[in-house]
């Protein structure tokens, strides 16, 4: 009877799944995403913030301090991004793998040129990145370069497992390729789309498809916009017409909502990254989401 039990137990370890050996601590959903694309059961990645928060305001919260401090890699986008919460969470994770310098360490932001970097750094012009915008994620461009980047840290951290990594990377880049294909195809018809922004976070995304970004409602990067500032870009919208007002899902709706009101320009409220909307389940469905939202504004 002994032995019927022992080889019971033994054959229902076995069925089980293997534990993912490499622990991601993401700072953003979409370098969640990008990670578990290229890591696959191989990892387990987690992100730090979701779609509906800033990720320049979060608190470094234990449950946070726990999890970087078992983590084998930190992706983060860097670039300024996380400076109110980040550098806390390292210290006080105490994991010598992941600070910054160590292969456990990587900022997606230092792998592709950054848009936006300021002529002047003064704390009164709000809050501006010396590095330039962070918000790489709405170029999916971008995120072709991070994953390579990614399989390269995998690869380091677990060498047994490089060619695995390899070819999850090559099969992502093949889809990723097809779909930024198709996306750019779809696309076509926004271009030269004038745009205003509730915060520049669109460069990218604007840059890639050809969007004319004209204002934002910040007057200032993270400053939240006054009377005067709103009544002034109703009369520069009256005489430079925009198609849309554009704004993430995270982000206050007062001063979109308050401008739309005013000039009858409708209000698209993109998902920005993972899990910005019901569809954006994953990186192809951010993009996906994005596209069709902006396609259905402009007719």
């Amino acid at each position: 009877m002994f032995r019927i039990l022992l080889l019971l137990g033994i054959t229902m370890v076995a069925a089980l799944p293997a534990a993912a050996g490499v622990s991601v601590f993401a700072c953003e959903p979409e370098w969640a995403a990008l990670a578990q694309e290229v890591g696959g059961d191989l990892i387990d990645a987690k992100s730090a913030t979701t779609a509906q928060q800033d990720p320049h305001k979060i608190q470094a919260r234990p449950s946070l301090i726990a999890r970087m401090r078992k983590a084998d890699l930190v992706i983060c986008t860097g670039a300024g991004l996380e400076a109110g919460w980040l550098p806390l969470l390292l210290r006080r994770a105490n994991n010598p793998s992941v600070q910054p310098g160590k292969a456990g360490y990587l900022e997606a932001a230092t792998t592709v040129a950054l848009l936006d970097r300021p002529r002047r750094l003064d704390r009164a012009e709000g809050d501006v990145h010396a590095k330039g915008n962070p918000h790489i994620q709405t170029s999916p461009h971008n995120l072709t370069v991070v994953a390579k980047v990614i399989a390269d840290r995998l690869s380091m951290i677990d060498p047994e497992n490089v060619s695995r990594y390899q070819a999850n990377l090559d099969d992502f880049l093949s889809r990723w390729q097809s779909a930024i294909e198709r996306w750019e195809q779809t696309a076509k018809p926004l271009r030269g789309m004038k745009v205003v922004a509730q915060h520049s976070s669109w460069v990218y995304l604007n840059q890639w498809l050809g969007l004319e970004q004209m204002a934002t409602i910040e007057p200032k990067p993270g400053v939240p916009p006054g009377s005067g500032h709103l009544a002034r870009l109703v009369d520069q919208m009256q005489q430079q017409p925009v198609q849309v007002i554009i704004r993430a899902a995270y982000q206050d709706d007062a001063g979109a909502e308050w401008l739309s009101d005013r000039t009858d320009i409708p209000v698209v409220v993109l998902p920005f990254t993972v899990g910005g909307s019901e569809v954006t389940t994953d990186l192809f469905g951010l993009f996906d989401d994005t596209i069709q939202k902006l396609l259905a504004s402009a007719r």
